[in-house]
């Protein structure tokens, strides 16, 4: 299993990027996938997940209304779409797979994570 998450900077609070993970060495299409954050000291925190074919989204409550989570099956790729950033949006963000990575039991990232720094 390989994810390789992208997309990541600096950038001023209200402003926007996207994120990109590419995924390999399993039936991407067969797994919910999820974006985790870590900030600075603290522990991971789930930021929103798809189910197999997009028809379901969840996110966490800090993130709902500004970030979207999307995916391409043929591509074998997830992204995320992070609106409207705030300096507490300031974290790595990983994807992980599978709908248990909601849970956050253990969480171990498979990636090296991509950063984002928001500034206020």
């Amino acid at each position: 299993v390989q994810l390789v998450e992208s997309g990541g900077g600096l950038v001023n609070a209200g402003g926007s990027l996207r994120l990109s993970c590419a995924a390999s060495g399993f039936t991407f299409p067969s797994y919910y996938m999820n974006w985790v954050r870590q900030a600075p000291g603290k522990g991971p925190e789930w930021v929103a997940r798809m189910d197999f074919d997009g028809d379901r989204l969840e996110y966490a409550d800090s993130v709902q209304g500004r970030f979207i989570i999307s995916r391409d099956n043929s591509k074998k790729m997830l992204y995320l779409q992070m609106n409207n950033l705030k300096p507490e949006d300031t974290a790595v963000y990983y994807c992980a797979k599978g709908a248990d990575v909601k849970r956050m039991r253990n969480f171990i990232p498979t990636g090296q994570g991509t950063q984002v720094t928001v500034l206020s």
